[in-house]
């Protein structure tokens, strides 16, 4: 893994090409199988996702650390809370 704290990830997910709310539905259920503390990566597209990942952490409890909005891959980072 790249030391840089942005790119320290202990998961990885793709959901390019999916759209809402499947990505969210993946991550849901990713983050489910996380330990408490773990970071995960995801990949997107769909530009709803920005949005869905933020008010998830924010209900779950989890930390949106990274929103990498570019107009073609979105990339995040979440820290399970």
């Amino acid at each position: 893994m790249n030391e840089d704290t942005s790119e320290h990830y202990d998961h990885k997910l793709d959901t390019c090409g999916l759209n809402c709310p499947e990505p969210l539905m993946i991550v849901r259920n990713k983050v489910r199988e996380m330990n408490a503390g773990e970071r995960l990566l995801i990949l997107a597209t769909d530009p709803s996702t920005h949005r869905d990942f933020a008010n998830f952490c924010r209900f779950m409890g989890h930390s949106l650390e990274l929103a990498e909005i570019d107009p073609l891959i979105k990339k995040y980072i979440i820290r399970k809370g």
